[in-house]
């Protein structure tokens, strides 16, 4: 399988170099190895060693933090805790929850002891299917992390429920949307409206030490003036001059209840923006990372629609290496799929498109990919079922295929482009990675 042109999660023990390479990748994903013997059979709950391997990245990914893997790891690893990054713990515990030894002991014992309520909660299901009906009603709730690690161990798991609830998890980070540029325009404003509110916290502060200076001093001078009012008190103005002293101590009282009251209001908002900005700047991580793949495809489909590049009667030179190959296009959206056609047709190679079993029958999948010279699928317009035939047909007939992040036509014309002969490897496109996109 070639690399995608997209940013996927690397197998535990695959380096950066040994990603690019696809027979090598074969070699090293742990997840495409034969599965251990089924743990159906057990009466107490698994270990975290005897998971499948595959499993191991998404059980210590959403189960434990980065935190406590930093603080957990260097002791059964040779790795330092301050500098090294949290990709590097996280491969370490991997590596560390796959070898039964002590480290993978501490993981399972540390797991144990977070999870300890989910587990209990998990005893009282009796078969698969009770295990399932709990691990959906913790997805309803969004208490994912324990239902997972109760599920993972629990002895009535088997090894579909485990591939069930791994699925489920794959498919929740796909939700996760990438902020558009208002978000970011929306987290720089909130940013700096958050500095002047804590510059108007920090004055108000100020104004109320004043005014609660002054409060003391006009208590003492009103005191004062009490009490040299009441040694007078045979004087006929002694009443009206302790009224107006007790007013004017009144609307003291009431300015500076006021004033802590707006004060209370700005901290409370304060911290509601500081939220906001987190989540906020979470966002924009996300966006700039898709940013960087958009740019690469937007780079390529400019590329490829630059009038220069085409002369009457020739072929588009960046394509001519397609000339007298088929290709074969799974899934994709009708109209896009057209265009796609058109330009492989106009740079004259052979375009079969087949809709994954929309409209066309599977069967006529299976017999078109042995013949095909590569076979190209989009990952977001494509259902599991075609996307595992074209990769076992494919696997057997020693057929190249290549998965493509969506149904555009500016994908396929980046990995037309990335595929020519020669042709360099531009900025902004993403390292290959060694993730299995059938068994995570």
């Amino acid at each position: 399988m070639e690399t995608p042109p997209f940013r996927l999660a690397r197998s535990p023990g695959v380096s950066i170099a040994d990603s690019r390479d696809p027979l090598r990748i074969r070699s090293a994903d742990a997840c495409c190895q034969p599965a251990q013997p089924a743990l159906r059979l057990l009466r107490r709950r698994v270990r975290l060693a005897e998971l499948d391997s595959h499993l191991h990245c998404s059980v210590i990914g959403t189960c434990l933090s980065t935190n406590e893997l930093r603080k957990l790891v260097p002791k059964f690893a040779e790795i330092d805790r301050q500098r090294a990054s949290d990709l590097e713990i996280h491969h370490t515990a991997v590596e560390l929850a796959i070898a039964d030894g002590p480290g993978s002991k501490a993981l399972h014992k540390a797991l144990d002891e977070r999870y300890a309520g989910a587990i209990r909660r998990f005893e009282t299901a009796r078969d698969p299917q009770a295990v399932l009906a709990l691990w959906e009603e913790a997805c309803r709730n969004g208490d994912i992390p324990p239902a997972y690690w109760a599920l993972m161990t629990h002895p009535q798991s088997t090894i579909e429920v485990r591939q069930t609830a791994f699925g489920e998890l794959h498919m929740l980070s796909h939700l996760v949307g990438a902020a558009n540029r208002a978000d970011i325009r929306r987290l720089v404003a909130l940013e700096k409206e958050n500095a002047a509110l804590k510059d108007k916290v920090e004055r108000q502060q100020g104004r109320l030490q004043d005014m609660a200076a002054e409060r003391d001093g006009a208590l003492r001078e009103l005191a004062e003036q009490v009490a040299r009012a009441a040694s007078h008190a045979h004087a006929v103005d002694a009443g009206s001059e302790v009224l107006h002293l007790r007013e004017n101590l009144e609307d003291c009282e009431r300015r500076l209840a006021l004033h802590a009251s707006r004060c209370e209001a700005a901290e409370a908002r304060a911290v509601l923006e500081q939220e906001s900005a987190r989540a906020l700047r979470a966002c924009l991580d996300e966006a700039q990372s898709l940013l960087k793949v958009m740019q690469a495809e937007c780079h390529a489909l400019e590329r490829a629609m630059t009038p220069q590049a085409d002369r009457p009667g020739t072929r588009r030179s960046g394509y001519a290496w397609i000339g007298g190959r088929r290709i074969v296009y799974v899934g994709g959206r009708p109209g896009s799929n057209a265009a796609l056609k058109a330009l492989v047709e106009s740079a004259g190679g052979e375009f079969v498109v087949h809709d994954g079993g929309l409209e066309d029958r599977k069967g006529l999948l299976a017999a078109a990919l042995p013949g095909a010279d590569l076979v190209v699928f989009p990952v977001d317009c494509i259902d599991h079922d075609s996307m595992n035939m074209v990769k076992r047909v494919c696997d057997r007939h020693q057929v190249r295929y290549y998965p493509i992040r969506t149904a555009s036509v500016a994908s396929f014309v980046e990995l037309m482009a990335r595929l020519a002969p020669g042709e360099p490897v531009r900025a902004g496109t993403p390292p290959g990675s060694a993730f299995c996109l059938r068994h995570g």
